[in-house]
């Protein structure tokens, strides 16, 4: 099963969106900003991205600079921070199987549905 957590508003996402799409595959949509992923959720996409929670998160957000930035975070602090404000989590994500990308570039997705 393929899932991407989409936002529709953001222009990488929408692109990643049609990628699936084309495709041809059957896939799931999760709109992340209205259906929350939780911290459990969280650490299962970073995970399967294989990365640190650190490097899901968009450091440029307003709330990422207002709140976070330049504190001493544990992971467990940073995944807490996305759950609340799941508007810091990098996007879009697409999870195969087993193995995970954040599509940006977009060819990470075609990597991944190649796969």
């Amino acid at each position: 099963m393929i899932t991407i957590y989409h936002n529709p508003r953001c222009s990488k996402s929408r692109q990643g969106l049609q990628v699936l799409e084309n495709s041809g595959k059957e896939f799931t949509i999760k709109k992340y900003l209205e259906d929350v992923p939780s911290e459990k959720e969280l650490k299962y996409i970073i995970e399967k991205l294989e990365i640190s929670p650190l490097e899901l998160v968009r450091k440029n957000e307003a709330v990422w600079k207002k709140l976070y930035k330049g504190k001493s975070l544990s992971d467990d602090d940073i995944i807490k921070a996305m759950a609340i404000h799941p508007k810091l989590i990098e996007r879009p994500i697409v999870i195969k199987n087993n193995t995970a990308v954040i599509g940006r570039p977009i060819e990470n997705i075609t990597k991944l549905l190649d796969n």
